[in-house]
């Protein structure tokens, strides 16, 4: 499941990151967004969701949100 399926207000587990796209992956990773962390969904936007990760709120757009294993 990626992060465009999870419910909003719930805390997931992120599993992996699915890219091929490494400047993708290094953004994710300075977010603090990589395999083990916790990830919550703070509320939905038409383009994408607002996450809590480490403490801090980002907008995530369902691109990204795609790319979020959970």
């Amino acid at each position: 499941m990626n992060l465009n399926s999870a419910m909003e207000g719930s805390d997931y587990i992120i599993k992996r990151i699915d890219t091929d796209d490494e400047e993708m992956n290094a953004f994710l990773f300075s977010l603090g967004c990589y395999a083990g962390e916790p990830i919550t969904v703070v509320s939905r936007l038409r383009g994408g969701c607002v996450v809590s990760i480490k403490d801090s709120r980002y907008t995530i757009d369902t691109h990204l949100a795609s790319a979020i294993e959970i």
